[in-house]
């Protein structure tokens, strides 16, 4: 059967021979018959019936067994995608009960446990959808399977699959957040621990008496083993996730007095030499202290406060502070005193496999930590707590402050701490010698480390005891640092302990200690002195340093600091191993990150600290750390802004190397970026040289088809802004062909966009002309489009001032031939009337009332954008604008309109200037801004150079808007000001020339100044209000026929307060 062809789906019924052979196809070695077979199964996984065939598959023993292992994992990997009810093609009614009714059965009867595993999280996973809802009865046949275990006639395997399968159902359903999961876990707690608690107890005690006593059922002893500690899994889980007041239950309270006994009896045995019980055995007796630990430190992380109520549970904290003590010793023995390679040898020291009395050790760290956390970080709550749980809390808190962190215990922890963790042992320094780069990365110590290693959680020890116990702690540990702190002091190891604890107590020792004077007196007379030892002592100074700069130091004392950095780079000194010199690199970059760091301090050391350090990330090889000092590189070059120029060519010279050496690490390529943007940003105009280098790596990281988009996209762009901040016109081809790659990028709608949105701005005020042309203007106003009424608030903002640029520009470069390109691409591609269709909305939102209110679709801040974009437009070419609002509104009421705008009849001209008149008016005194302010009241005042009924008959509202505006505008309440504008100058006069540090001015970067340049051709700054209001209104009295005649008509119909306070301004 092994050559059977796979027919197509339409004419290969499912059945379960037809399954058997693709199953057996898909499992084959032969590629060919590999794919048919997988492609056979995904065109049968939405059929009825595929999922119950699976399962009767894979409870045909007699079958291969690696048939059967595929249906179970077909039928899991089915459970993901299908089974929810809501899911597209899931699964049908009948068959999930027909693999419901089988799925207990089939894993109990299971005898290869493998196959059974996947089956218990088939189960699992059906358990977290359907249980109590749909599998009513899985508790029940849970409990009599446990229940008939015991019984003669019972399966042998029946316990610990039925243990198995319940193991599984807990993992998955402690996984879950929800409010019905975490309700489901509750009511399976409640009765299954009762039954599974004294199976652990019964079968803890068959396997501990033959471990004692011996016998003839070693067989026996073994799967008594295997059964108890299943159950205990199952247990713990069972009680951390689905019990929320643990010690108020007596039955929990009773299991854990039992742990607590147990934990006792069989510490004393993993470390005797010999054992009645083979290895395996001895594994799984250790396996059983660690998950008796775990539920120790779980009920403590989890449940604190419980914790503490528990019974005995502070004796129990002891004796695990205890046990850590004393592995201590053991963790501080063969320690590198003598600091060679041939030291290490002798001791004939290898960093073994992590022992059980480590791991206990690191729990016993962990529960100490987690009651520090407890009595002076308790955890909060949001819920409403009843009075018991309330008193409980404070009860805990003060239980644990007053009876556990006593003085003497915190004291004696602190001096374990620092003499028995704090430690460089001998595979330590061995792993230093044989793979430097591999060892000095795996000390840094960041993330979570501490969970997982003894040396980590002792330092987060460590700190919680000196910030809660500061006045406790700190006196003997600075007495101590300043006994040894003595150059001739040749007890490196103590020195080396004593120095981490005194940097990890920076923050809190800071004011009790001047950290100056041993500076000189200690740290620089050490950091000097060769031979064996001096290398660990070395990276330990580094490391202090970069601990105590940021919190206390002197600035007189900061070239001594620079200075050992300086000499710790040196790879010609042989002290100065691989380790030292990485680690200085990497703990200068805080040193040159701090806020108070001076160039000018600096720049005496910087010629040989940074050739040293391009020369030490060519001569490393792990990813890593190269990153690590590009790290420090970077923030070099952003410190020393253009002091960094007389090295640039160096730094530069090494980029496209490491760039070729990347490969497909894209974290190295974004360093490589981020010290090109940085090296732009701080040189400036002289980094121009660079830019052309540059312009290659960001266009292949813009281009849409690009496979390093995903990860270079930011950085690209951050670069590119730097690089056009730089930029003087006329810019290259190179350049301007990357803008066309923007476009694309505003479609993602990613945290870019804003990004991309501001450099496409850049671009139109560098190279307007361009960005005017057919083949980018048209593109990139149907993208803005697309982006309008989606957008937050900010975004929007940035999206319309971007296109407020573009019709300034046009206005200025092109006139009205280029005003009537864009604003025919703004109707053509609905922007314009998607923009109408926004103010219309608001405007029948605004215009009703009570129950019957509607939201707006636009508004605040939001309308201000929209309104100034029409300001615009109506200042560059008034006449172009109207013409293209008629067919505007006709497009918006019918392609993009709203379900409530698509019945209404066409719109007359009249009709869209009055409601639109009516919503800026009743707009225009909520924006904030006085230069927004002027730039809409100078648009509705150049509605007067055609005068209209739909602008006269809002002569009222104008008036008001120019007397209010108009006062406002004035520079003083002197009579001479009367008729100044406060915003009508030229933005150049009020430029100021920044001086850098040495007094001589900085150059102005060129996007800056085309900024200004753009600004002061701004009409917002280029008219004067007063002059332009009484232009237009002449021109407006003039055009309907002379004084007398616009009195008639028009003025007439003006509030008599409102004509007295504009005549009041003298302007007409």
């Amino acid at each position: 059967m092994n050559g059977a062809f796979e027919l197509p789906a339409e004419s290969n019924p499912l059945t379960e021979i037809s399954l058997f052979h693709s199953l057996n196809s898909a499992t084959s070695s032969d590629p060919t018959q590999l794919q048919t077979g997988t492609k056979q199964l995904q065109k049968w996984e939405n059929e009825k019936g595929f999922y119950p065939l699976l399962q009767s598959i894979f409870l045909d023993n007699r079958l291969p067994l690696e048939v059967r292992y595929l249906s179970i994992i077909q039928l899991k990997n089915g459970i993901d995608k299908y089974w929810r009810k809501a899911a597209t093609n899931a699964v049908h009614k009948e068959d999930r009960a027909r693999v419901r009714e089988r799925l207990l059965s089939g894993g109990i009867q299971e005898a290869d446990r493998r196959l059974a595993l996947q089956n218990a999280l088939v189960i699992a996973k059906i358990t977290k959808f359907e249980f109590p809802n749909d599998w009513p009865d899985l508790l029940t046949g849970i409990v009599q399977s446990l229940r008939s275990s015991s019984s003669p006639n019972a399966a042998p395997n029946q316990l610990p699959r039925t243990l198995l399968i319940l193991l599984q159902i807990v993992k998955e359903l402690t996984s879950g957040r929800t409010p019905r999961i975490r309700a489901t876990l509750q009511t399976l707690t409640s009765e299954l621990f009762l039954v599974i608690a004294p199976i652990y107890v019964t079968r803890y005690q068959n396997w501990l008496s033959f471990l004692h006593k011996g016998g003839d059922d070693e067989g026996g002893a073994l799967h008594a083993v295997e059964d108890s500690l299943l159950a205990l899994k199952v247990i713990r889980r069972l009680v951390i996730g689905g019990v929320e007041f643990p010690n108020r239950d007596d039955h929990v309270q009773k299991f854990w007095t039992l742990t607590r006994e147990h934990f006792a009896q069989l510490l004393p045995t993993i470390s005797q030499t010999s054992s009645l019980l083979n290895n395996s055995v001895r594994s799984t007796i250790e396996k059983h202290l660690l998950q008796l630990s775990k539920f120790h430190l779980e009920m403590a992380q989890t449940h604190s406060f419980s914790f503490i109520h528990m019974d005995e549970s502070l004796n129990l904290v002891r004796a695990y502070w205890n046990l850590a003590s004393e592995y201590g010793i053991t963790f501080a023995s063969n320690t590198a005193v003598a600091s060679t390679l041939e030291d290490a040898e002798a001791y004939n020291m290898q960093e073994p496999q992590k022992s059980i009395q480590e791991r206990l050790c690191l729990k016993g760290l962990l529960i100490v930590r987690a009651c520090f956390k407890l009595a002076f970080n308790p955890p909060p709550s949001i819920k409403y707590k009843q009075p018991q749980e309330k008193e409980e809390r404070a009860q805990a808190t003060e239980i644990v402050r007053r009876d556990l962190l006593t003085p003497d215990l915190v004291k004696g922890m602190m001096e374990v701490l620092v003499t028995r963790f704090f430690v460089t042992r001998a595979f330590d320094l061995r792993e230093w010698e044989e793979d430097p780069e591999e060892w000095e990365n795996k000390q840094d110590g960041e993330g979570d480390s501490y969970e997982f290693l003894v040396r980590p959680c002792a330092e987060k020890l460590f700190l919680d005891s000196v910030l809660n116990f500061k006045d406790l702690l700190v006196p003997p540990l600075l007495s101590v640092f300043e006994s040894i702190a003595q150059a001739e002091n040749r007890d490196l190891s103590l020195k080396d302990s004593v120095y981490t604890a005194i940097g990890l107590a920076a923050h809190v020792a800071h004011q009790q200690l001047d950290f100056d004077k041993f500076i000189n007196s200690t740290f620089v007379p050490e950091s000097q002195i060769p031979g064996p030892g001096y290398s660990i002592l070395r990276r330990r100074i580094a490391i202090v340093f970069a601990q105590w700069v940021p919190v206390k130091i002197s600035k007189s004392a900061r070239p001594a600091v620079y200075d050992i950095f300086r000499r710790f780079l040196n790879k010609d000194d042989p002290t100065n191993d691989a380790v030292v010199r990485i680690t200085a690199a990497r703990q200068l970059e805080p040193i040159v990150s701090e806020w108070e760091f001076d160039v000018k301090q600096f720049l005496p050391y910087a010629p040989e600290t940074l050739t040293s350090l391009m020369g030490l990330i060519e001569t490393v090889e792990l990813a890593e750390t190269k990153l690590t000092l590009l790290n420090t590189v970077s923030s070099l070059v952003t410190r020393m802004e253009h002091h960094i120029s007389p090295y640039a060519d160096e730094i530069v010279s090494l980029l496209p190397r490491l760039w070729e050496q990347s490969g497909e690490e894209h974290l190295m390529k974004q360093s490589i970026m981020t010290i090109f943007a940085h090296l732009v940003a701080s040189m400036k105009a002289d980094s121009r040289k660079y830019h052309e280098m540059a312009l290659p790596l960001i266009r292949g990281a813009l281009e849409p088809n690009s496979e390093s988009r995903m990860w270079l996209l930011e950085d690209a762009l951050d670069l590119l802004a730097n690089i056009l901040a730089q930029t003087e016109t006329p810019a290259s081809q190179d350049l301007l062909s990357i803008a066309p790659h923007l476009i694309p990028i505003l479609e993602l709608g990613t945290d870019t966009l804003r990004q991309a949105l501001e450099l496409i701005e850049s671009y139109v005020m560098l190279a307007p002309s361009e960005c005017l042309s057919d083949a980018f203007r048209r593109p990139l106003i149907i993208a803005l489009d697309s982006l309008l009424g989606s957008l937050k608030v900010e975004a929007s903002g940035v999206m319309t001032h971007l296109v407020e640029t573009l019709i300034v520009q046009a206005n200025l470069v092109g006139g009205n031939s280029a005003m009537q390109n864009l604003i025919t691409d703004l109707l053509e591609s609905y922007f314009l009337p998607s923009l109408l269709n926004g103010l219309h909305g608001s405007y029948v939102a605004h215009c009703t009332t009570g129950p019957l209110a509607m939201q707006p679709p636009v508004d605040g801040a939001l309308e201000s954008d929209y309104f100034t974009v029409l300001a615009r437009l109506l200042v560059a070419s008034p006449q172009l604008t109207l013409s293209a609002i008629q067919p505007a509104r006709t497009v918006a009421k019918t392609v993009k309109a709203a379900p409530s705008d698509s019945s209404e009849v066409a719109e007359a001209f009249e009709q869209t200037m009055a409601w639109l008149l009516e919503e800026w008016f009743s707009h225009y005194p909520d924006i904030p801004e006085p230069s927004v302010r002027k730039l809409h009241a100078l648009a509705l005042s150049n509605l007067l150079t055609n005068p209209q009924p739909f602008i006269l008959s809002k002569l009222q509202d104008l008036m008001t808007v120019w007397t209010s505006l108009i006062v406002e505008l004035r520079p003083s309440d002197d009579p001479g000001d009367a008729k100044k504008d406060a915003l009508n100058y030229d933005p150049a006069v009020f430029h100021r020339t920044l001086a850098g540090e040495d007094g001589f001015p900085v150059p102005e970067a060129p996007e800056e100044g085309r900024k200004r340049e753009l600004q002061a051709k701004d009409p917002i700054y280029g008219f004067n209000m007063s002059e332009f209001v009484t232009a237009r209104l002449g021109n407006a009295i003039d055009g309907i026929g002379g004084v007398d005649r616009f009195r008639e008509q028009w003025l007439l119909n003006v509030d008599g307060d409102v004509v007295k306070a504009f005549g009041d301004l003298g302007i007409i």
